[in-house]
């Protein structure tokens, strides 16, 4: 059985750059297990097929799959699907003012729009729901060792999840978070059995508040390393949202993946609209590089 692919690059404005994504538009008929075996295919740190909704309020269903497992919900894919959708032809017009989608994913429906930015296609996502917190048990000293960084490098310990919970590491500079690299030993003793084994690692530019250098590491979900987390900095945006006053918008442009080679550039804000219900906003440019067929067995199908 043959299956149409298209594979797009997000939150960058070049081709090669951002974040790669294999988005399968009409994957109706896979099973899981074919899910999975494609994502490994690909490789990618997540791949996302597309299906029937099982509302009809709704656009379509996402389905998203890292190498190792299906998450309920991820920044990059719901961005970069929504582009290639659009850029395909699916739903809207490619040159049309904009796009608007309802995304069923894990989380619940997510709505996106898209919108034409010179030759290139960007989409923002908004979701409104309870930023889910919990206590880091991991210490300074600890998550030093986990980076293979000095214990004074790292400021503060968060944890968030709109979805897909992360540990944040907020570090003294950019050139600590340059120099940072995965202690698996550390990892898998002090933070893989931790409710967030996710780990964000950021700076926060010293002459502008609202710029922020990160990387990100997720080896429980198969990826050594993310060139861009929407769904980190949207975790992101919504604690900052809730230590501001109700109301206040907390607003930042993410800038990760350079020290990989593809260099990602994230928008992110969000507002606390009451206590315990936040609206979240991530989004960024995609560009398309290639589509294809793949050929799947049919022990792969439904």
């Amino acid at each position: 059985m043959k299956y149409r692919f298209h594979i797009t690059d997000v939150f960058t404005t070049s081709a090669f750059g951002g974040n790669q994504l294999a988005v399968l538009p009409n994957a109706a008929g896979l099973s899981d297990q074919g899910m999975q075996r494609i994502a490994r295919e690909f490789n990618f740190t997540e791949t996302t097929f597309v299906v029937p909704p099982q509302s009809k309020a709704n656009t379509c269903r996402v389905r998203i799959f890292t190498p190792r497992a299906e998450v309920k919900f991820a920044g990059h894919p719901t961005v970069g699907t929504a582009c290639a959708l659009v850029e395909g032809g699916y739903f809207g017009r490619r040159h049309a003012p904009r796009t608007d989608l309802i995304l069923e994913e894990g989380v619940g429906p997510i709505s996106a729009v898209v919108k034409p930015t010179g030759e290139l296609l960007e989409a923002t996502f908004t979701l409104h729901g309870q930023l889910e917190q919990a206590d880091v048990r991991v210490s300074r000293a600890e998550m030093a060792q986990v980076l293979s960084i000095r214990s004074e490098s790292v400021l503060d310990l968060s944890s968030g999840s709109f979805g897909l919970p992360f540990t944040f590491a907020q570090l003294s500079s950019a050139e600590e978070v340059d120099r940072a690299a995965l202690d698996h030993a550390a990892w898998s003793q002090h933070v893989a059995g931790s409710w967030a084994p996710q780990v964000f690692l950021f700076a926060q530019d010293p002459g502008n508040a609202s710029s922020i250098y990160a990387r990100m590491f997720a080896p429980a979900l198969g990826v050594p390393e993310d060139p861009a987390t929407g769904s980190a900095c949207a975790a992101l945006a919504g604690i900052r949202a809730g230590r501001g006053s109700s109301s206040e918008t907390a607003s930042f442009t993410v800038l990760q993946g350079v020290s990989m080679g593809r260099r990602s550039e994230i928008h992110a804000s969000a507002t606390q609209l009451s206590p315990g219900v936040t609206s979240v906003s991530v989004g960024g440019t995609c560009v398309a590089v290639g589509s294809g067929e793949l050929e799947v067995p049919v022990q792969w199908l439904v």
